[in-house]
Order: C-alpha cells, then sequence, then structure tokens
C-alpha cells in the first residue's frame, strides 16, 4: 500500500491536471489551492492546519516567477513539497543523548496506540546503533503488559526489567540503578496507557518523569486515528511536556491527518514511525521523504537503505563477482529472494519508487505467490542442481516439481527464466554494462 494513498492519488489528480495546461493563470492556481484544501481536509488534516498551508502556497504560487515561469505546474508542485516538508518538520529530529549515562526514554500514549510494541522496536533499533538498552515495565494495569514486553524484548534480544505489580514509579527508580550497575546505556521506560486521557494516568506519569529526568519523552500514536492523534498529542504536551512523537501503524490505512498535523499544532517533531509488524520494521521519521512519496516523487534514499541493511558487504562482493564473471547459480538467486523480502513485499518497494516508474512496472506480472512458488521449486533441487542447472533432465525436473508441490510446466518456466536472465548478464558483460556498477 502506497503511503497515504487516497491523499496521494487526489494530490496527483490535481497536478496532472495543471501539468497538461502548460502556462498557468492564476485563477487555474486559485482552483488547484481549492482543490488541495479540500484533499487535506478529507484526509484529516487540522483545518487550520489545512488553511494556513494552503495560504502560505498560494502566495507563493501566485507570484510572478511562477506565472511567467516556462513550467509553472512544476514550480507549483515544488512549492507544495516544500511547505509539506517544513509542516512536518524540515529535518530528521534525532534522539536526544544524556551526557551521563544512561539515556532515559520516557514511552507514553493511550492503550491500543502500539505502544509497549514500539517500545521493542526502539530497542531493536537502538541495539543495531550500537547502544545498550533496557526495557523497562512499567505498566501494571494492563492485564499481559509486562508479559507483552517480554515477548518484545526477547524478538529485539533486548534485556527487560520487571518487579511486577510493585509502583511503577519505584520500579522506574530502580530501573536506572539497575542500568547502571549492568552498564547499559540506554532505559526504555513503558509506561501504561488507558483508554482515555485522565488525571491519575498524567499523575503517575508526572511522578516517572520527576524521578527519572528523562532526556526524551516520546508520546506514541496511532497513524491511523488521524485527528484524535492530534488532540491526544496535544494534551499530552501540554501535562508532560514531550520531546517528540512516534507514528504507530503508518504502513495502514492512513489519511495522512496525523503525520501533517502534529508537528504545527504541537510544536514537537514526529522522531520515528512504524512501517510494519516485524520487531525491525521502524525508521527515522524524514519529512522530505514522506512529502516525496506523497507527492509520487518516490522515497529512493530509503530504499538504498533497505538494501544496504538487507544485503551484507560479503554478499554484495560475491554477487558482482558471480555477475562479473557469469557464474550466477540458482543458490545466487535464492539468496536474492532472501536479500529482496528483508526490504519488505514487492509492493512496499513499489511504493518507494517514483510515480512514472512505479506506474510502469505494473505492466509487469510482479507476483508474491509466483516468487514464493520459484523458491519451492529451489528448494526442492539438490545443491549439485542448484549449482549446474543444466544437468536437470526430465526424471529430475519431475521430481523437483513433486517436492515442490508446484508443475512440470513451473519447473520449465523457471528453468528457461534462468536461462535468459543470464544470457541478458552475459550480453551487459559483453557491453561492459557492468562498469560502474559496483
Amino acid at each position: 500500500m502506497a503511503l497515504f494513498s487516497g491523499l496521494s492519488e487526489r494530490l496527483g489528480h490535481i497536478f496532472s491536471k495543471l501539468t497538461k495546461r502548460g502556462k498557468l493563470t492564476s485563477l487555474e492556481i486559485k482552483d488547484a489551492m481549492r482543490q488541495v484544501r479540500v484533499a487535506l481536509l478529507e484526509a484529516d488534516v487540522n483545518y487550520l492546519v489545512a488553511k494556513d498551508f494552503v495560504n502560505k502556497v498560494s502566495e507563493k504560487a501566485l507570484g510572478e516567477e511562477v506565472l511567467n515561469s516556462l513550467t509553472p505546474a512544476q514550480q507549483v508542485i515544488k512549492i507544495v513539497k516544500d511547505e509539506m516538508v517544513e509542516l512536518m518538520g524540515s529535518g530528521n529530529s534525532k534522539l536526544l543523548v544524556s551526557p551521563k549515562p544512561p539515556t532515559v526514554i520516557m514511552m507514553c500514549g493511550l492503550q491500543g496506540a502500539g505502544k509497549t510494541t514500539m517500545c521493542g522496536k526502539l530497542g531493536a533499533y537502538l541495539k543495531k546503533t550500537g547502544k545498550k538498552p533496557l526495557l523497562v515495565a512499567c505498566d501494571i494495569y494492563r492485564p499481559a503488559a509486562i508479559n507483552q514486553l517480554q515477548v518484545v524484548g526477547k524478538q529485539a534480544n533486548v534485556m527487560v526489567f520487571e518487579k511486577g505489580l510493585q509502583n511503577p514509579v519505584k520500579t522506574a527508580k530502580q530501573a536506572v540503578d539497575f542500568a547502571l550497575s549492568q552498564n547499559l546505556d540506554t532505559i526504555i521506560l513503558d509506561t501504561a496507557g488507558r483508554l482515555h486521557i485522565n488525571e491519575e494516568l498524567m499523575e503517575e506519569l508526572q511522578k516517572i518523569k520527576k524521578e527519572t529526568n528523562p532526556v526524551e519523552i516520546l508520546l506514541v500514536v496511532d497513524a491511523m486515528t488521524g485527528q484524535d492523534a492530534v488532540t491526544v498529542a496535544q494534551t499530552f504536551n501540554e501535562k508532560l511536556d514531550i520531546t517528540g512523537v512516534v507514528l504507530s501503524k503508518l504502513d495502514g490505512d492512513t489519511r495522512g491527518g496525523a503525520a501533517l498535523s502534529i508537528k504545527s499544532i504541537t510544536g514537537k517533531p514526529i522522531k520515528f514511525s512504524s512501517v510494519g509488524e516485524k520487531i525491525g520494521d521502524i525508521e527515522p521519521f524524514y519529512p522530505d521523504r514522506i512529502a516525496s512519496r506523497i507527492l509520487g516523487m518516490g522515497d529512493v534514499l530509503t530504499l538504498i537503505e533497505k538494501a544496504q541493511n538487507a544485503v551484507s558487504e560479503e554478499e554484495a562482493k560475491k554477487l558482482e563477482k558471480a555477475l562479473r564473471e557469469n557464474s550466477f547459480t540458482f543458490e545466487d538467486y535464492l539468496a536474492q529472494i532472501d536479500n529482496v523480502k528483508k526490504m519488505g513485499t514487492i509492493k512496499d518497494i513499489l511504493a518507494m519508487l517514483p510515480a512514472n516508474v512505479s506506474s510502469k512496472l505494473k505492466g509487469y506480472d510482479i507476483d508474491e505467490s509466483q516468487i514464493k512458488k520459484n523458491k519451492a521449486i529451489i528448494q526442492s533441487m539438490t545443491v549439485k542442481e542448484r549449482r549446474h542447472p543444466e544437468l536437470i533432465k526430465g526424471g529430475q525436473r519431475k521430481r523437483i516439481a513433486l517436492g515442490s508441490g508446484t508443475t512440470i510446466q513451473d519447473v520449465n518456466a523457471l528453468l528457461k527464466q534462468f536461462e535468459q536472465s543470464k544470457e541478458m548478464m552475459k550480453q551487459m558483460k559483453n557491453k561492459k554494462g557492468f562498469k560502474g556498477l559496483f
């Protein structure tokens, strides 16, 4: 699913009409801005935020420089993107680090926002960056909250500190001493949530804040709740003076209201977003990349980062050698399937490509089930067959088909596709097509 697909499609439709007109009149720009405002409101963006955004864009778009430009529509789109980036916070806002360990990060939010899961994801993310985090169970009210934190802690391979149902303020304070004794540099407090904001909850959070002196107070909000998330953020900010926001479920059916409104309303940046259900599905929030994706310009930088995380340097060198020497085997093919899987689904990857590129690829039959089928076929081959597919004859093809739960026609199709790919690589090599690729 494309990020904010509804808003993205609406804006794409509005701007495509502008680009077809060549020169633009002030009336045409005003009409387009009215449509943009409606699109933002339908995406559940705060009314005042949408109004202010459109006013700023209109003021710049109606200038002489744009109206007299040879590419006015492109100029308008650039203005929209720049203002959208500004709306979400300009650049990526990094986590603050305490000058004296441990760094305490207090996670708060309402029940159902995904706070406990996000604690685990943040722990996994910090561990990958070289930190030594500790998850602390401070939610003693929600049934199985402590157990859930232990589960996500195990998935993230991060230690969990819990003291059962004792006072959460005491637990948080003891966790700081424990972290110091274990040489752990970062504490993530999973505080209690409520179905609705109440004074009892806020008093407890304020006490935890006073006792642990967190450098970060991060509010986890459900990106799918739109305007409600903004209201929640306002209240938590007034009571706790939060340092940032984390958006959960950004991969869901998100209209965009929360992401586009929170910074403007609270003045606090969005620092991270959850983009899937796996423990590693957490990303730093980059306003410029999000704006590019909303406007159909893609997010190639994040795609590159995902590829770098999925493929080790050793694997990249091995693949380069196989391509250069034309010795690419089914074992290499299998490794690449697994690497692509680490980056997400094919739809996830396509969503990060510019609209003009992904739209062309839609014509190709990129079927997730076919990829699974190909993987099953390769796994049903012997090691010798994977390395030397030319040895696979009629009898072997029948055995591979039975072993993979496919048909002989499926096996034949994969073998033919593989040979065509190798031939294409050979032609690229002869034409020095790999030059500069690695």
